[in-house]
Protein backbone atom coordinates (compact mmCIF):
# COMPACT_ATOMS: atom_id res chain seq x y z
CA UNK A 1 0.00 0.00 0.00
CA UNK A 2 1.38 3.12 -1.18
CA UNK A 3 1.41 6.54 1.24
CA UNK A 4 -1.71 8.45 -0.76
CA UNK A 5 -3.89 5.09 0.22
CA UNK A 6 -2.22 5.21 4.08
CA UNK A 7 -3.57 8.43 4.28
CA UNK A 8 -6.71 8.15 2.50
CA UNK A 9 -7.58 4.88 4.72
CA UNK A 10 -6.96 6.91 8.10
CA UNK A 11 -8.87 9.08 6.26
CA UNK A 12 -11.86 7.39 6.13
CA UNK A 13 -11.55 4.91 9.76
CA UNK A 14 -11.28 8.97 11.22
CA UNK A 15 -14.65 10.23 9.88
CA UNK A 16 -16.20 7.07 10.57
CA UNK A 17 -15.45 7.20 14.10
CA UNK A 18 -16.78 10.51 13.83
CA UNK A 19 -19.91 9.91 12.18
CA UNK A 20 -20.57 6.70 14.52
CA UNK A 21 -20.78 9.02 17.77
CA UNK A 22 -21.90 12.09 16.99
CA UNK A 23 -25.89 10.80 17.24
CA UNK A 24 -25.45 9.44 20.76
CA UNK A 25 -24.20 12.73 22.48
CA UNK A 26 -27.23 12.92 25.57
CA UNK A 27 -25.44 13.39 28.11
CA UNK A 28 -22.17 15.30 29.70
CA UNK A 29 -20.80 11.48 30.31
CA UNK A 30 -21.31 10.30 27.40
CA UNK A 31 -19.75 13.87 25.47
CA UNK A 32 -16.54 13.41 27.80
CA UNK A 33 -16.23 9.48 27.09
CA UNK A 34 -15.59 10.43 23.10
CA UNK A 35 -14.41 14.19 23.47
CA UNK A 36 -10.92 12.50 22.15
CA UNK A 37 -12.35 10.79 19.40
CA UNK A 38 -14.03 14.09 18.03
CA UNK A 39 -11.12 16.12 19.03
CA UNK A 40 -9.20 14.53 16.07
CA UNK A 41 -10.80 15.71 12.88
CA UNK A 42 -9.11 14.19 9.49
CA UNK A 43 -8.24 17.50 8.31
CA UNK A 44 -6.16 17.26 11.36
CA UNK A 45 -4.08 14.58 10.16
CA UNK A 46 -1.00 15.17 7.97
CA UNK A 47 1.46 13.18 6.79
CA UNK A 48 -0.06 10.04 8.23
CA UNK A 49 -0.03 11.04 11.85
CA UNK A 50 -2.90 12.26 14.25
CA UNK A 51 -1.66 15.04 17.05
CA UNK A 52 1.01 13.74 19.72
CA UNK A 53 -1.12 13.45 22.86
CA UNK A 54 2.11 14.26 24.83
CA UNK A 55 2.23 18.05 23.80
CA UNK A 56 -1.00 18.61 25.60
CA UNK A 57 -0.60 20.94 28.74
CA UNK A 58 -1.68 18.97 31.79
CA UNK A 59 -2.30 22.40 33.61
CA UNK A 60 -4.20 23.86 31.22
CA UNK A 61 -6.15 21.30 30.37
CA UNK A 62 -10.12 21.26 32.14
CA UNK A 63 -12.50 18.25 31.15
CA UNK A 64 -15.19 18.61 33.56
CA UNK A 65 -18.14 19.31 32.58
CA UNK A 66 -20.40 22.34 34.06
CA UNK A 67 -18.05 23.24 37.10
CA UNK A 68 -18.96 25.32 39.65
CA UNK A 69 -15.73 27.75 39.78
CA UNK A 70 -13.55 27.06 36.59
CA UNK A 71 -11.46 29.70 37.36
CA UNK A 72 -10.47 28.98 40.60
CA UNK A 73 -10.18 25.01 39.13
CA UNK A 74 -7.78 26.22 36.32
CA UNK A 75 -5.63 28.61 38.99
CA UNK A 76 -5.46 25.66 41.22
CA UNK A 77 -3.79 23.60 38.63
CA UNK A 78 -1.43 26.36 37.40
CA UNK A 79 0.17 24.97 40.45
CA UNK A 80 1.25 21.63 39.79
CA UNK A 81 1.18 19.19 36.75
CA UNK A 82 -0.40 16.57 39.22
CA UNK A 83 -3.36 15.13 36.89
CA UNK A 84 -6.59 17.31 38.46
CA UNK A 85 -9.84 17.83 36.38
CA UNK A 86 -9.66 15.48 34.35
CA UNK A 87 -13.02 14.06 34.67
CA UNK A 88 -14.36 10.24 34.16
CA UNK A 89 -16.56 8.32 31.33
CA UNK A 90 -18.76 6.32 33.74
CA UNK A 91 -16.41 4.66 36.28
CA UNK A 92 -13.44 4.90 34.20
CA UNK A 93 -10.59 7.38 33.47
CA UNK A 94 -11.64 9.32 30.19
CA UNK A 95 -10.44 8.17 26.66
CA UNK A 96 -7.55 11.06 27.04
CA UNK A 97 -6.00 10.90 30.11
CA UNK A 98 -6.03 7.01 30.11
CA UNK A 99 -3.88 7.41 26.97
CA UNK A 100 -1.68 10.29 28.34
CA UNK A 101 -1.15 8.29 31.09
CA UNK A 102 0.32 4.81 29.16
CA UNK A 103 1.98 7.84 26.86
CA UNK A 104 4.09 9.56 29.91
CA UNK A 105 4.65 6.13 31.70
CA UNK A 106 6.04 4.35 28.23
CA UNK A 107 8.29 7.81 27.97
CA UNK A 108 9.86 7.13 31.66
CA UNK A 109 10.45 3.34 30.71
CA UNK A 110 12.24 4.46 27.40
CA UNK A 111 14.02 6.88 29.28
CA UNK A 112 15.42 4.28 31.93
CA UNK A 113 16.30 1.59 29.97
CA UNK A 114 17.42 3.66 26.28
CA UNK A 115 21.33 5.27 26.23
CA UNK A 116 22.59 8.55 25.75
CA UNK A 117 23.10 8.80 21.94
CA UNK A 118 26.61 8.52 20.79
CA UNK A 119 27.00 11.09 18.22
CA UNK A 120 26.43 13.43 20.90
CA UNK A 121 28.66 12.07 23.40
CA UNK A 122 31.21 12.59 20.22
CA UNK A 123 30.08 15.76 19.01
CA UNK A 124 30.54 17.61 22.91
CA UNK A 125 34.09 16.25 22.53
CA UNK A 126 33.37 14.42 26.45
CA UNK A 127 35.74 11.86 27.58
CA UNK A 128 33.95 8.52 27.88
CA UNK A 129 34.30 6.28 30.30
CA UNK A 130 31.89 3.87 31.94
CA UNK A 131 31.54 2.27 35.58
CA UNK A 132 31.33 -1.88 36.13
CA UNK A 133 27.94 -2.23 35.20
CA UNK A 134 28.00 -4.12 32.11
CA UNK A 135 24.51 -3.42 30.70
CA UNK A 136 21.09 -1.57 31.92
CA UNK A 137 20.03 -4.88 33.84
CA UNK A 138 23.07 -5.26 35.76
CA UNK A 139 22.71 -0.92 35.91
CA UNK A 140 19.36 -1.24 37.60
CA UNK A 141 19.69 -4.43 39.93
CA UNK A 142 23.99 -3.48 40.81
CA UNK A 143 23.62 0.11 42.19
CA UNK A 144 27.13 -0.75 43.83
CA UNK A 145 28.57 -1.22 40.55
CA UNK A 146 27.00 1.70 39.11
CA UNK A 147 29.51 3.66 41.92
CA UNK A 148 33.04 2.18 41.03
CA UNK A 149 35.56 2.20 37.96
CA UNK A 150 37.98 -0.25 36.39
CA UNK A 151 41.06 0.61 36.62
CA UNK A 152 41.27 0.68 32.85
CA UNK A 153 38.73 3.94 33.26
CA UNK A 154 40.47 5.51 36.00
CA UNK A 155 43.44 5.49 33.72
CA UNK A 156 42.08 7.24 30.77
CA UNK A 157 40.36 9.97 32.82
CA UNK A 158 43.89 10.32 34.56
CA UNK A 159 45.52 10.37 30.57
CA UNK A 160 42.87 12.62 29.00
CA UNK A 161 42.07 15.23 32.13
CA UNK A 162 44.14 17.54 33.98
CA UNK A 163 44.81 16.84 37.08
CA UNK A 164 44.15 19.29 39.93
CA UNK A 165 42.42 21.69 38.21
CA UNK A 166 39.86 23.87 40.34
CA UNK A 167 36.40 22.53 38.63
CA UNK A 168 35.73 19.19 37.26
CA UNK A 169 32.32 18.24 35.32
CA UNK A 170 30.70 15.10 35.24
CA UNK A 171 27.93 14.21 33.01
CA UNK A 172 26.17 10.89 33.91
CA UNK A 173 23.69 9.23 31.75
CA UNK A 174 21.96 8.37 35.39
CA UNK A 175 18.15 6.77 35.24
CA UNK A 176 17.38 9.11 32.32
CA UNK A 177 19.05 9.43 29.10
CA UNK A 178 16.61 11.89 27.31
CA UNK A 179 17.11 13.78 30.33
CA UNK A 180 21.02 14.24 29.17
CA UNK A 181 19.75 14.92 25.72
CA UNK A 182 16.96 17.76 26.26
CA UNK A 183 19.11 19.73 28.40
CA UNK A 184 22.91 19.18 28.18
CA UNK A 185 23.63 21.47 25.39
CA UNK A 186 21.91 24.46 26.67
CA UNK A 187 23.53 24.09 30.93
CA UNK A 188 27.10 23.48 29.51
CA UNK A 189 26.98 26.67 27.87
CA UNK A 190 25.00 28.53 30.44
CA UNK A 191 27.58 26.91 33.31
CA UNK A 192 30.81 27.75 31.37
CA UNK A 193 29.14 31.93 30.91
CA UNK A 194 28.70 31.88 34.82
CA UNK A 195 31.78 30.81 35.53
CA UNK A 196 34.00 33.24 33.32
CA UNK A 197 32.34 35.79 34.68
CA UNK A 198 34.40 34.67 38.02
CA UNK A 199 37.00 34.16 36.83
CA UNK A 200 36.83 30.48 36.52
CA UNK A 201 36.54 27.68 33.65
CA UNK A 202 36.58 24.03 33.31
CA UNK A 203 38.47 22.06 30.84
CA UNK A 204 37.33 18.29 29.55
CA UNK A 205 33.93 16.97 30.42
CA UNK A 206 33.72 13.18 31.55
CA UNK A 207 30.90 11.36 30.73
CA UNK A 208 30.02 8.14 32.28
CA UNK A 209 27.96 5.80 31.54
CA UNK A 210 25.51 3.69 34.07
CA UNK A 211 26.35 6.20 36.85
CA UNK A 212 25.19 6.53 39.74
CA UNK A 213 26.26 9.66 41.97
CA UNK A 214 28.67 8.73 44.49
CA UNK A 215 30.68 8.13 40.55
CA UNK A 216 31.70 11.27 41.12
CA UNK A 217 33.94 10.92 44.89
CA UNK A 218 36.12 8.38 42.67
CA UNK A 219 36.64 11.03 39.81
CA UNK A 220 37.70 13.75 42.08
CA UNK A 221 40.12 11.82 43.78
CA UNK A 222 41.39 10.82 40.68
CA UNK A 223 41.71 13.79 39.35
CA UNK A 224 42.46 16.55 42.59
CA UNK A 225 39.89 18.70 41.64
CA UNK A 226 38.67 20.88 44.72
CA UNK A 227 34.81 21.09 43.06
CA UNK A 228 33.25 18.33 41.21
CA UNK A 229 29.95 18.91 39.61
CA UNK A 230 27.68 16.03 38.41
CA UNK A 231 25.06 16.36 35.77
CA UNK A 232 22.78 13.65 35.75
CA UNK A 233 19.33 12.18 34.53
CA UNK A 234 17.15 11.93 37.44
CA UNK A 235 14.48 8.92 37.84
CA UNK A 236 11.62 10.02 35.28
CA UNK A 237 8.13 10.34 36.44
CA UNK A 238 4.44 10.51 34.67
CA UNK A 239 5.33 14.67 34.92
CA UNK A 240 8.62 14.69 33.05
CA UNK A 241 10.99 12.06 31.62
CA UNK A 242 13.51 15.08 31.10
CA UNK A 243 14.58 15.62 34.56
CA UNK A 244 18.49 16.31 35.19
CA UNK A 245 19.98 17.29 38.65
CA UNK A 246 23.40 18.60 39.67
CA UNK A 247 25.40 17.49 42.07
CA UNK A 248 28.11 19.61 43.48
CA UNK A 249 30.80 18.71 45.93
CA UNK A 250 34.15 20.57 47.61
CA UNK A 251 37.05 17.93 47.33
CA UNK A 252 34.77 14.98 47.37
CA UNK A 253 35.48 11.64 48.67
CA UNK A 254 35.22 7.90 48.02
CA UNK A 255 32.53 7.12 51.09
CA UNK A 256 31.95 11.09 52.00
CA UNK A 257 28.53 11.38 53.90
CA UNK A 258 25.53 12.72 51.65
CA UNK A 259 25.07 15.73 53.69
CA UNK A 260 28.61 16.77 51.96
CA UNK A 261 26.67 17.67 48.64
CA UNK A 262 24.96 20.32 46.98
CA UNK A 263 21.95 19.28 44.84
CA UNK A 264 20.29 21.26 42.07
CA UNK A 265 16.74 19.62 40.61
CA UNK A 266 14.49 19.34 38.76
CA UNK A 267 16.22 20.70 35.66
CA UNK A 268 13.72 20.73 32.59
CA UNK A 269 11.86 22.70 30.61
CA UNK A 270 9.05 23.12 32.89
CA UNK A 271 11.12 23.24 36.32
CA UNK A 272 14.18 25.19 36.09
CA UNK A 273 14.88 25.96 32.23
CA UNK A 274 18.79 24.30 31.53
CA UNK A 275 20.18 28.13 30.99
CA UNK A 276 18.87 29.43 34.17
CA UNK A 277 20.11 26.80 36.17
CA UNK A 278 23.59 26.47 34.75
CA UNK A 279 24.29 30.31 36.07
CA UNK A 280 22.60 29.54 39.48
CA UNK A 281 25.52 26.33 39.70
CA UNK A 282 27.66 28.71 38.40
CA UNK A 283 27.36 31.07 41.60
CA UNK A 284 27.14 27.77 43.83
CA UNK A 285 30.43 26.81 42.91
CA UNK A 286 32.17 30.41 43.47
CA UNK A 287 30.31 30.26 47.12
CA UNK A 288 32.03 26.45 47.28
CA UNK A 289 35.57 27.60 46.50
CA UNK A 290 35.08 31.27 48.57
CA UNK A 291 34.39 29.17 51.73
CA UNK A 292 35.84 25.44 50.92
CA UNK A 293 32.91 23.72 51.92
CA UNK A 294 30.07 22.03 50.11
CA UNK A 295 26.37 20.62 51.09
CA UNK A 296 25.58 20.87 54.95
CA UNK A 297 28.96 22.48 55.47
CA UNK A 298 28.41 25.56 52.92
CA UNK A 299 24.91 26.37 54.35
CA UNK A 300 26.67 27.11 57.55
CA UNK A 301 28.87 29.63 56.22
Amino acid sequence: MDELNLKEMIKSILNEMVDEVSPVINDDTTKASISTIQSIKPQEVEEGFIPDITEVDIRKQFLVPDPVDKEGYLKMKSYTPARLGLWRAGTRYMTEPSLRFRADHAAAQDAVFSYVNEDLVKELGFVEVSTQCKDKDEYLTRPDLGRKFSDEAINTIKKTVQPNQKIQVIVGDGLSSAAIEANIRDILPSLRQGLKMFGFDFGEVVFIKHCRVPAMDQIGEATGADVVCLLIGERPGLVTSESMSAYIAYKPTIGMPEARRTVVSNIHRQGTPAVEAGAYIAEIIKRMLDNKASGLDLKEK
